[in-house]
């Protein structure tokens, strides 16, 4: 792993963790084991780091439903949609830290830096509701049905899992690294996501 490579990771933990504005670039560079001369050297001050993990984690989250959006054309829509929901909440399992980095900024971090939503998030949200067009056309999705809402509250849900779980009995938090949780949180998205599109049979 390069240099440039272990202080992209250093960071993105960082962020994800105490937010744009919570993190100094020497905290990255005390974590990375380098000094912030050589972390300049490699990607830039703060805000050009902070750019290079967006568009990293963008990158990562866009070809993970690229590849699952594609699977919608043709087979079985339904079962389609509900793969497409599991491959997603599937990578924010995996990379919960993409999440985090995107609810730091529902909650106004990095003001500053205004055209990451613009860059990345518009462009994936209109493309995966794009997708989803065909079904609601051939009326598999029921036709009163907001889709760009519907793949925004998949996102709300599935970002509020990864990043904060779910309290169980004692208090204690459950989510992403805990497979009862994420077997029941996926259980319920199915459902949800089913009833909420109107879609034909049961969930699965």
């Amino acid at each position: 792993m390069t240099q440039a490579d272990t202080i992209l990771k250093v960071a993105t933990t960082l962020f994800a963790a105490l937010g744009y504005d919570g993190t100094s670039t020497r905290q990255i560079a005390d974590a990375a084991g380098l000094n912030i001369a050589t972390v300049n050297y490699h990607v830039g001050g703060k805000r050009e780091l902070y750019l290079a993990v967006m568009e990293r984690s963008a990158a990562a989250e866009r070809e993970a439903l690229e590849q699952a959006t594609a699977e919608l054309a043709g087979g079985d829509p339904v079962a389609a949609i509900h793969r497409l929901v599991d491959r997603y909440l599937d990578f924010c399992v995996d990379n919960p830290e993409i999440p985090a980095l995107w609810m730091h900024r529902w909650l106004s971090d990095a003001a500053d830096v205004t055209e990451l939503e613009r860059e990345y998030v518009k462009p994936l949200v209109s493309a995966v509701t794009g997708s989803l067009r065909p079904a609601a056309a051939v009326g598999v999705i029921a036709a009163d049905v907001d889709v760009e809402y519907a793949v925004w509250s998949v996102i709300w849900c599935v970002h509020g899992f990864a990043r904060g779980g779910v309290l169980d009995e004692e208090g204690r938090r459950r989510g992403a690294g805990d497979r009862t949780a994420v077997r029941r949180f996926r259980a319920h998205l199915h459902r949800s996501l089913h009833r909420a599109l109107g879609l034909p049979g049961e969930a699965p």
